[in-house]
């Protein structure tokens, strides 16, 4: 299943200037995605990251990887996301930053669910430029109710 920016739109949260997923090359629900972020000199983090040698900031890596495991997951459970529920971030671990991310890399964004259990999801994560590791990491999300309670 491919995904253009319209159906991410449909299916993630997040709007501009905060959305880093462009595209979505391959998801298979339940088991893994492979989307990606093409990095631009317009973005507005570069403004301030440094503005004599621009570099995407690693935290944005890990919340482009988010965002891709945040579409793998409602495709999975076959669901939009709603006014009621979020998927939070509840744990990153072993993340390590390999190379340097610039303006004109197109960064792929691989994903894959390692488990889910009580809506507590696990993945392994991968971002490349080209065949270069520029970040991995374990990242755990959870779907979480954000409906107001009767007694607020």
């Amino acid at each position: 299943m491919t995904l253009s920016v319209q159906d991410i739109l449909k299916t993630l949260p997040h709007r501009y200037p905060f959305l880093l997923v462009d595209r979505v090359e391959e998801l298979i629900p339940g088991e893994r995605i492979h989307a990606y972020k093409n990095v631009t000199i317009n973005e507005e983090f570069f403004t301030g990251h440094f503005p004599h040698y621009p570099v995407m900031p690693g935290v944005l890596i890990i919340e482009a990887l988010a965002q891709a495991a945040g579409v793998l997951s409602f495709k999975t459970m076959e669901q939009a996301p709603s006014d009621d529920t979020v998927i939070f971030f509840v744990g990153i671990d072993d993340a390590r930053f390999k190379r340097p991310v610039v303006p004109g890399d197109r960064l792929d964004l691989h994903v894959t669910i390692e488990r889910c259990v009580r809506a507590v999801w696990k993945y392994k994560a991968r971002a490349l430029v080209g065949e270069q590791l520029a970040a991995e990491a374990t990242l755990m999300c959870a779907l979480r109710d954000v409906r107001p309670s009767e007694s607020d």
